[in-house]
This record gives structure tokens, sequence and C-alpha cells, in this order.
């Protein structure tokens, strides 16, 4: 009741301490209080009106803060009108009930947004769960074996993280998971098994090759072995990877076995080096004589005799150090290309046929140069100056060429 509000507004009392209260409906008795005065009689009962108007001021302010859920709300409106009804309590009830009846629309707008909001959250939960049913067929169809499982044990976890969406709409996206992760489990498994199984082939591989690389380890056929070695290598990268531990295992093994071959071979290769180092220094010392006496070459036939018995001396030296092998042969097919030339050059310039040939052009031109000046005459006599000068420009090509053509059968006679 309102503070300085009259009780004797919303009620009165009889005579014998029977309390009624006034109501849209007429007087109502809410109890008796006999013996007592009539103002201690109308407090009982107004004391009772001061408390449902205390519950009705806490509910106002729960609603309007939130404090209370929609339907929690409209529920304790429900039991609080029903007591203020029905109340033995002499105050304004008619206003208490108008009170409850305004906390209604803010009920319903409370639970119209919550609605809202809930519509919101489960399209963003379904946006999410779609994205992850996405993610997890993009992972089902690719072959990242590794990071993929550890993805899809995330993705899991993050969808047992969220709220359930409508029954239909929740079960179609996790059917999609659930069947995607199964896909990748099951190409996951086969993959490795493949692998596993191809891992096992190379070990049985490798393990043979490893053994033919330590039966040759202290062979001394050191060029037949060093290409045998290069073929095992061929087939041990061919083979693939074994499992991990027997793959390093078995390299160890196949590496010690070419090394010590190598190793050996090195050091005879060394140990033979040096004594070629003398062979090396007379072939440098013999190129050289050969290199003043042959070049540059004036007579093929005696520079052929010189050739011949460099080649005889350079035989019988013997091997030099792999490293000489190439500059010291380089320096001996120069003299012999010189020679070669030589040879050639002296064979064109006394081939028969071929003087003969530029002797036969010579004499072509010739006739072809008098028949050139008898034509240039015979327009000069008919007065055709343009034929005459037409044919003696055309006369003097043909001296150059006879020239040339003189000059090689000269060369030939030389």
């Amino acid at each position: 009741m309102s503070e300085g509000a009259d009780p004797s507004s919303f009620g009165r009392v009889d005579p014998d301490g029977t309390v009624y209260v006034r109501t849209a409906d007429g007087e109502r008795s809410v109890g008796q209080v006999p013996d007592v005065p009539e103002a201690e009689a109308m407090a009982f009962f107004t004391r009772r009106y001061e408390a449902l108007e205390l519950e009705v001021s806490l509910l106002e302010r729960r609603v309007a803060s939130g404090a209370l859920s929609p339907d929690d709300a409209a529920a304790s409106i429900k039991t609080v009108r029903t007591a203020v009804t029905d109340a033995n309590a002499v105050g304004d009830l008619p206003g208490l009930l108008a009170r409850l009846e305004a906390l209604r629309p803010v009920v319903d707008e409370a639970r119209a947004a919550r609605r809202a909001a809930r519509t919101r959250h489960n399209e963003e939960v379904r946006a999410a769960k779609e994205r992850f049913v996405t993610e997890a067929e993009a992972l089902a169809a690719g072959d990242d074996w590794r990071g993929g499982v550890n993805r899809f044990r995330e993705l899991l976890d993050q969808w047992k993280g969220l709220p359930r969406l409508d029954r239909a709409t929740d079960d179609e996206l996790w059917h999609r998971f659930s069947s995607a992760r199964t896909t990748y489990t099951r190409r996951r498994k086969a993959q490795f098994a493949q692998q596993n199984e191809q891992r096992e082939s190379a070990r049985g591989i490798k393990e043979r090759l490893t053994a033919e690389a330590e039966a040759l380890a202290t062979s001394t056929d050191w060029g037949t072995t060093t290409g045998a070695y290069r073929d095992l290598m061929q087939r041990w990268k061919a083979a693939g990877p074994a499992p991990r531990g027997v793959d390093e295992a078995l390299w160890r093994r196949f590496r010690a076995a070419q090394d010590t071959f190598f190793a050996a071979k090195q050091a005879v290769n060394a140990e033979q080096d040096a004594e070629f180092r003398v062979n090396a220094e007379a072939k440098e010392k013999l190129l050289a004589e050969a290199e003043a006496s042959i070049l540059p070459v004036r007579e093929p036939g005696p520079a052929r005799a010189a050739y011949r018995e460099l080649l005889e001396r350079w035989s019988a030296i013997g091997k030099v150090p792999r490293d000489s092998i190439r500059p010291l042969d380089t320096r001996l097919r120069a003299i012999e290309h010189e020679v070669n030339e030589a040879e050639q050059e002296r064979w064109r310039r006394t081939n028969p046929e071929a003087r003969a040939r530029a002797e036969e052009t010579a004499a072509k031109l010739e006739a072809q140069i008098a028949a050139l000046e008898e034509r240039a005459s015979k327009a000069e006599a008919r007065g055709d100056v343009g034929s005459a000068q037409q044919a003696r420009d055309s006369a003097a090509t043909y001296r150059e060429w006879l020239a040339q053509a003189q000059q090689a059968a000269s060369d030939f006679r030389g």
C-alpha cells in the first residue's frame, strides 16, 4: 500500500472484528480478529498486503534486470497473481494485479529477444558445423596422413563443444562429418598398409644389395667393381625406403662396404699416380721436343715419319696419372691434327683430277671472254654502243674469274 494511503479506503472492520477488503467485484471477507481495536484488526491485514506489494516489487525488479528467464518470469507472475487474487489482505489489490499485468509485455518482449538470440546462435552453430563438415570432407579426399588425423581430432573436440541443432539438421550434418572421418580413416589405414608392404619389400631388396656390397668390399678389380657399386647404388635408390630403423642400419652397412672398397682403390691409385708421375714428366718432355721439331709442318712426309716415331716412344713410356691424361692427349692430338692437315693440303694441291678441272675452267673462261670481245666489236661496227659496253663489262667480270681460276691451276702445278 502506497505510503500515506488510508487503509479504510480499501476495507473496513465490523464490530465483531470481521475485516473486509473492497475489490472491483465488491466487498470480500478476508478474516476476523475479535476482541481487538478496529485499527489493530485492520493493521493485521494491511501488513499482509504490504508483504504482497513487496513481493510484486521484487518480481518487477527481477524481470526488468533479466534475472529470470521469460518462462520463469511468466510462472512467477502467475503464482503471484493467484496469491494477490485470493489474498486475505487489505490494500490496493487491483493495483497489484495491474502491475503484474504490466509485466506481461516485458516478459513477451524478453521471450521474443531470447528467441531471436537463440535463432542467431543456432545459425552460428549450424554455420560452424557446416564448416567442420566441409573441411572434414576435404581432408577425407586428400593425402595429409600425418596432419589430417590431428585435425580430425581437433574438429571432433570442437564439434562436441557445440550445442545440438534440431534433430534432422544435426543428424544430417553429423552423418556427413562421421562419414568423412570414416572414409579418411579407411584410406589412411590402406595407405599405411601399402607403405608397410612397400617398405618390407624394400627391406628385402636392400638386405640383398647390402650383402652384395659387402661381398665386393675387398675386390681389387677396380674398374669392374666400381661399375658394380654404381649399379648397386642405382638399385638402392630405386628400391625406395625400408622401415626407418632398418633402413638406416642397412645404409650404414652398405656405405661402410663402399667406403672400404673405394678407400683401398684410392690408396692404390695414389701409389700408382706417384709411380706414373715420372712417366708424365717424360711425355711432357717428349711433346716439347716433337712440337719444336714437327711444328709448323713444312713437309708432310718427314712430319708423318716423325709423328710415328713420337707414338712409338710415347707408348714405350707407359701410363701417366689420371689428372695428366687429358692435357697430354690434347697436345698429342694437336700434333696429329697438324700433320693430317698438311697431308690433306698436299693432296689437294697435287690431285690430277682437281688440277684438270681447274685448267678446264680457265680455258672455258678464256673462250667466253673471247666471245664477249667479238660481240662487243660487232656491236661497235653496227653502231650499237650500249650492247658493246654491256659485252665489255661482262668480259671484265669473266677476266676476274679467269684470274682466280689460273691461280688455282698454278697452285696445283706448284
